[in-house]
């Protein structure tokens, strides 16, 4: 078995700062998607099945894609076609 890597101080220090910034960029994103929203013609009160839309595809998506990409198995991996072609 592997040996998990031991880190510094200053590894572990940048490996934080970075997570943070990307939280940070995330809270902007979705600190502006109302607007957004709003922008391209969407009426305010139906911003919540928006919000709404996002989990519900990820939660009947994502166990279907799951499944079939467990069976698949190609020179580039079992995921990588799927992150592919889903882009």
């Amino acid at each position: 078995m592997k040996r998990k890597p031991e880190l510094s101080f200053w590894q572990i220090w940048n490996l934080s700062f970075g997570f943070l910034g990307v939280q940070i960029g995330y809270s902007l994103q979705n600190s502006n998607s109302s607007s957004i929203f709003e922008s391209l013609g969407a009426d305010v009160s139906h911003l919540s099945y928006f919000w709404l839309a996002a989990p519900l595809a990820g939660m009947v998506i994502q166990p279907v894609i799951g499944m079939f990409s467990d069976g698949t198995w190609t020179r580039f991996g079992r995921r990588i076609p799927y992150i592919l072609g889903g882009q």
